[in-house]
Parts: C-alpha cells; structure tokens; sequence
C-alpha cells in the first residue's frame, strides 16, 4: 500500500486497514484528476466519484480540496524520501556526487511518471501558510536528516542551509526544463547537475568537521 500523509494534513487519521485503503484511493483519484482537469477543475466530489466512495469519505479525511492536494504533496515527499533511500542502499557514503545525482533523478523520474505531480509536486502550487511550512525547506530538511546520516556530515544549520539553497536552485531550474520540454530539456537537466555540483562541493569536498 502506499503511504498516506503524515495525521496534521487530515482532518482523521486513518485508524483501521480499509480506512487507510479508502484514503489511498482517494489521493489516487485526487492525482489523476489534476493531470486531467488542473487544480482549479479539481472538486472533492469529482474526487468522490473517480475513487467511488461516497462524499462523505472525503469529507472525513479533507476539508476541501487544497487539503487534499497538500496531503497529496506529503505523499510525494515520502514516496521521494523512499525511493531516494532505496537509490542510496549499498552506495559509496563518500560520493557525494552520486547521491546528488540519486536525489535529482528520482525527482525527475517522479516528475514525469507519478500522476498529479507535475501540478502539485510537494506542494509548490498550493499554498501552505507559515515559512516553516514551505514546500521547499520540507524537501530541504527531509534529505538533509537522509543525506547527513549517509555522508558522516552533522545536520548543523550550515549544512541545512546549504541544502536549501540547492532545494531552491534545482526546483527552479528543473521547472525551466519542462518549460522548454514536456519531458524536460535535457541540456538544462545537465546545466542543473553541474551548477548543485560546483555550489556544493565548496562545503561537501571539505573534511567533515
């Protein structure tokens, strides 16, 4: 099954088997139907009858719908966590560049393959109020605890810093690619590569403090 959100995005958390099922269905349907009709088509009831429940298990879970697009974005994150985490198994905790190579390839494979993402993603499109919150310094903090772990490098505010910034550039320079490119252009891809590599070697090719 696939992993639901973290309990703060709904308003109920799934307590029994078929209730995370029936969430999982509804955050299915939820994906696709942003990939056919756009965010400002999406509706919980449209939602409702793609996943087949009634409206009111929608309602138990979301408020509306950019509550369920947010608790879709959450899923992303840790479908993207898993998958980078399984990239990483039995690799060299001393190439840094492959594992920055691992992190930006699962976001592309996701970018082009996992349903609703190239609207929401973790929640670039949909607001989420206070800073902390952002979708960017949740991706942020996400691979900095995965990535610090992996390298012998201590989570210090540098270091999550440092992330950040690379969290930033990359988001928006691989929107730009698929700008130019549906798929996207694979000359920026590389440009992308390059640049998170030449900024982050000035702290990652330094010995661990």
């Amino acid at each position: 099954m696939k992993s639901v959100p973290h309990a703060t995005s709904l308003r109920r958390a799934p307590v029994q088997r078929r209730s995370a099922e029936r969430l999982t269905r509804i955050l299915d349907a939820c994906a696709d139907l942003l990939d056919e009709v756009g965010y400002d088509g999406l509706s919980t009831r449209a939602v409702a009858q793609r996943a087949g429940v009634p409206i009111g298990s929608v309602y138990r879970f979301f408020g509306n719908k950019r509550a369920m697009a947010d608790a879709l974005a959450q899923r992303n994150l840790e479908l993207y966590t898993e998958r980078v985490t399984e990239s990483l198994r039995g690799a060299d905790g001393a190439d840094w560049r492959a594992a920055m190579d691992a992190v930006l390839d699962e976001y592309l494979a996701m970018k082009r393959t996992a349903p609703g993402f190239s609207l929401v993603d973790f929640g670039n499109q949909i607001p989420v109020g206070a800073r902390y919150a952002e979708p960017n310094t949740r991706v942020a903090d996400r691979l900095t605890d995965l990535l610090s772990g992996f390298l012998d490098r201590t989570p210090d505010d540098d270091l999550r810093r440092c992330f950040l910034v690379a969290v930033e550039s990359a988001d928006t320079l691989v929107h730009l690619a698929f700008r130019v490119d549906p798929e996207g252009d694979e000359r920026i891809i590389e440009e992308t590569r390059e640049l998170l590599r030449a900024y982050l070697a000035r702290v990652l090719d330094q010995p661990a403090p």
